[in-house]
């Protein structure tokens, strides 16, 4: 019997290995990365007290009027650029990047260049 390859699975296999390696704190906390098929969503996560301290997705009202129209990778960098903005917001300049177990292409890195392009550090 054939069976379908479960990819979702293996990428939060490939995630939880990252996750070992890396986490936020208050000062540089983790820049955390997850696309489903039509949207991006973005947390800035503060792993010691395991609180989100910012967050940013393509389902919120005014980004969606901004991203209307554009590609999937443009408009994962508009996201970028606003979570950016909203980071800075708050004191947040420095950031741990997480790419979910994602593969660092497409939006994944459309993410990280617009959040650099917002003034993040990585």
């Amino acid at each position: 019997m054939i069976t379908k390859i479960d990819k979702n699975a293996d990428r939060k296999i490939r995630h939880a290995r990252v996750r070992k390696k890396i986490a936020g704190n208050e000062q540089k906390p983790r820049l955390c990365v997850y696309k489903s098929l039509s949207h991006i969503y973005v947390q800035f996560i503060d792993d010691t007290k395991g609180v989100t301290l910012v967050s940013c997705s393509t389902t919120e009202k005014e980004i969606k009027e901004k991203v209307k129209g554009l590609k999937k990778s443009d408009a994962a960098k508009t996201v970028g650029i606003e979570a950016a903005k909203r980071a800075m917001a708050k004191g947040i300049s420095d950031v741990v990047f997480d790419r979910g177990g994602y593969l660092y292409t497409g939006r994944v890195k459309s993410v990280a260049d617009g959040a650099r392009e917002g003034g993040l550090k990585f």
